[in-house]
């Protein structure tokens, strides 16, 4: 679609990715999310009750080398899939940037949108701090991981327009959560307000979410913004779902008056 070269050189790692094995690894695998999730959610709950008549594991320096990692990802993700955004937007317009599905192919990209489906398994350890912490673990919190998994891996395996859009942006909400959740865990006080702005990007990131569902929606018949009813009914309940409960979280966390700030373990 583009002359990428304009835009900025890939690294040698990222061209030689081999998106087509990639791709099929994922068409022929893709319900295994589902086995992720349902282990997930059975060592969750089982680890809950293990842990209720032991004492909380302190684990600081665990999870400050685990966020850590994750917020290098998700920097350096935000970084290549950004860069590669933008360009759509300026040399192609918005509508554009919704149906492009090149991003899973592109020499720039194609390596980040597939670390970017396979990194939601790995990202369901967080909950395992919780778990392990004996913190408060609220719906929201294993109810994203899940459907996130599940989305992510049905909507490569398509690889559907709108894509792009999902993945940068939850790159760039990741890059500034997990940095958060490092110095937090490395012991560093952060303001209140801090925490109040990472919920707020998440809403955010929610309420553009839904209007690239949308958008894909209104163009489908269009040849050139290849996606599914099946996939786009998911991603609008998914995303009318997240608004809905990141905005109850950050009502109840910042505007009831309560002093839940430092039970924020949502990790999206």
């Amino acid at each position: 679609m583009m002359n990428e070269s304009e835009l900025v050189p890939a690294y040698d790692f990222e061209r030689r990715f081999d998106e087509r094995r990639a791709f099929e690894w994922m068409q022929e695998n893709w319900t295994s999310s589902f086995m992720f999730c349902g282990l997930y959610a059975a060592l969750v709950f089982a680890g809950q009750h293990f842990m209720r008549e032991r004492p909380k594991l302190n684990l600081r320096r665990p999870l400050a080398l685990w966020s850590l990692s994750l917020a290098i990802f998700s920097i350096v993700g935000a970084v290549r899939t950004g860069l590669y955004m933008m360009y759509v937007l300026t040399t192609s317009g918005f509508r554009q940037s919704v149906c492009d599905i090149s991003f899973y192919h592109a020499p720039l990209t194609k390596f980040w949108a597939y670390a970017f489906v396979l990194s939601k398994a790995p990202e369901l350890g967080d909950t395992f701090f919780i778990v392990l912490r004996k913190q408060r673990l609220i719906f929201l919190h294993w109810y994203h991981h899940i459907t996130v998994l599940l989305y992510s891996w049905f909507s490569y395996k398509d690889q559907v327009a709108g894509g792009g859009w999902f993945m940068t942006m939850n790159y760039f909400v990741h890059s500034l959560m997990y940095t958060y959740y490092t110095a937090r865990a490395a012991g560093v006080r952060i303001p209140r307000f801090c925490a109040m702005i990472i919920t707020t990007m998440q809403i955010l990131q929610m309420v553009m979410g839904l209007s690239v569902v949308i958008f894909v929606y209104h163009w489908l018949n269009d040849a050139h913004c290849p996606s599914n009813m099946h996939n786009i009914t998911c991603g609008l309940v998914m995303y009318l779902s997240y608004l809905v409960l990141f905005a109850m979280f950050f009502y109840e966390s910042y505007l009831k008056g309560s002093s839940t700030s430092s039970s924020r373990e949502k990790r999206e």
